[in-house]
């Protein structure tokens, strides 16, 4: 998130705002822009006590200490995803006093996070979905909301949001490579297979293990950081363990030494690899091309449809990585498909339906085939002891290795140039300040609100179910 905000900031200079940017915790780099930090704004873990009305304050006194007095309008991120409880309240009190919001969300606590959005309902909700709506994303001409892809806009759309009040903004896309400051593992036979992440659940780090397993004599893979949330370090940790026991060559937050640019390790990667199974926007597919590598690994078709029609070229994806049935067992899928789906179901508040399990086997299961992204770790983890124990195993995997787009893609300079055609900060810059106007330009009316579960029915469904997500 700090890098987008970063993004807009750059993309706005020169266009005569005044900004201010409040944050929950102290930045790790001086801004040149004016910043206040704001304790009660902070993670729910990490955040002083603050009632939404105090919230509200904290934030109009600095925004005030900033500039001189309330901002025309305020942009923020991420307000529903419940990392901070007070936060929804407290922007709602903004707006029910006209004061001009433009939203941005990045991630949906209804789109696999269910217990963000249990703790939301409890709280924010007072156990009522149709409160919680209401809090979450309240209806007036002065609040607008933007989303990271198409697939979202139509969501939202159809849960009820005005289409003069909803806006796709794409994130931008901006990397200058700097040769020489990382090592380079391109040289003679050493390839580095690098997955520029965060390593938290939903990145799916078991199969990129799994590819590791498979690596040719000399490769190297690594991830580029390890996970903030506590809560993700114990899974996190029995992978580095898996690595470190089966001997992999995996390297781990190769990008958390501060004297490595990010640019630069991406550099001096072979290719990049994403195994995600979720995304809000989908940098990993782009940023890579912008330093001259390739990007191979999984695709997310909602996600990269939009990237390809704008004329980037993505052929070293994968949609599924097939593994036999048997390997797992029917029952133990049934069985865990099962649990998956109560887990999230009772999280969201909903019943199982009679045909929900066997929506989401069809999901997982083609021609007696399971695609590995859906399982949970532990199964992931016995499939990879499985490929490490027998050469015969891995040539029952589809695709048996991970899509090589060579040393030299072909698809690189047209790439670049079509992703900064199409996700530069000039047209990010451009695309935010007409959204700015359209929001200036809007009436302040009495606060509405969604129907009760409008964005949760959008979401919930079983043919989505991944246990990593559950």
């Amino acid at each position: 998130m700090t890098r987008i905000i970063e993004h807009a900031v750059t993309a706005l200079r020169g266009c005569k705002l005044e900004l201010v940017i409040l944050s929950g915790q102290a930045p790790q780099r001086v801004w040149s822009e004016p910043l206040r930090v704001v304790d009660s704004l902070a993670y729910e873990e990490q955040r002083s006590a603050a009632s939404p009305a105090q919230l509200a304050h904290d934030l109009q006194r600095a925004a005030r200490d900033a500039l001189g007095a309330l901002p025309d309008l305020w942009h923020v991120h991420n307000h529903s995803l419940g990392k901070n409880l007070a936060l929804p309240g407290a922007l709602q009190a903004l707006a029910g006093a006209g004061q001009r919001l433009l939203l941005q969300l990045h991630d949906f606590a209804e789109d696999g996070r269910p217990l963000n959005y249990r703790r939301l309902r409890s709280v924010v909700g007072e156990g009522d979905s149709a409160r919680l709506v209401k809090s979450l994303y309240p209806q007036a001409g002065q609040i607008h909301y933007a989303v990271l892809n198409g697939r979202d806009l139509q969501l939202l759309t159809a849960a009820g949001i005005p289409a003069a009040r909803l806006h796709a903004l794409a994130n931008p896309v901006s990397l200058q490579a700097h040769p020489g400051a990382a090592e380079d593992y391109r040289s003679g036979q050493r390839r580095l297979w690098l997955y520029p992440t965060r390593a938290i659940r939903r990145k799916n780090l078991g199969e990129f293990l799994l590819w590791s397993a498979l690596a040719e004599p000399g490769d190297q893979f690594a991830t580029t950081l390890g996970p903030n949330n506590p809560a993700e370090r114990p899974v996190y940790e029995r992978w580095r363990e898996l690595a470190g026991s089966l001997s992999l060559p995996v390297s781990f937050e190769v990008g958390a030494d501060p004297a490595l640019r990010f640019e630069d390790i991406l550099s001096s990667a072979h290719a990049m690899v994403t195994t995600s199974i979720a995304e809000g926007f989908g940098m990993a597919f782009l940023e890579p091309w912008l330093v001259g590598r390739a990007v191979t690994g999984r695709n997310l078709a909602e996600i990269t449809a939009e990237f390809t029609a704008a004329g980037v070229q993505l052929p070293h994806l994968y949609s599924r990585l097939e593994v036999p049935v048997e390997w797992v067992g029917r029952q133990i899928l049934e069985h865990k498909a099962k649990q998956g789906l109560q887990r999230s179901w009772n999280a969201y508040g909903r019943s199982l339906q009679a045909d929900d399990l066997a929506r989401t086997l069809a999901a997982w299961i083609h021609n007696g085939q399971v695609d590995f992204g859906r399982l949970d770790e532990a199964l992931q983890e016995q499939l990879i002891h499985i490929v490490c124990g027998s050469v015969e195993t891995r040539r029952q995997l589809q695709p048996q290795r991970l899509p090589d787009p060579g040393e030299n893609s072909g698809n690189i300079a047209a790439n670049r140039a079509a992703i900064l055609a199409g996700f530069g900060l000039e047209q990010y810059g451009a695309r935010l300040l007409g959204i700015y106007q359209q929001i200036m330009d809007s009436p302040a009316e009495p606060l509405e609100s969604l129907p009760g579960d409008a964005v949760l029915d959008q979401f919930l469904a079983p043919e989505n179910l991944y246990l990593l997500r559950s």
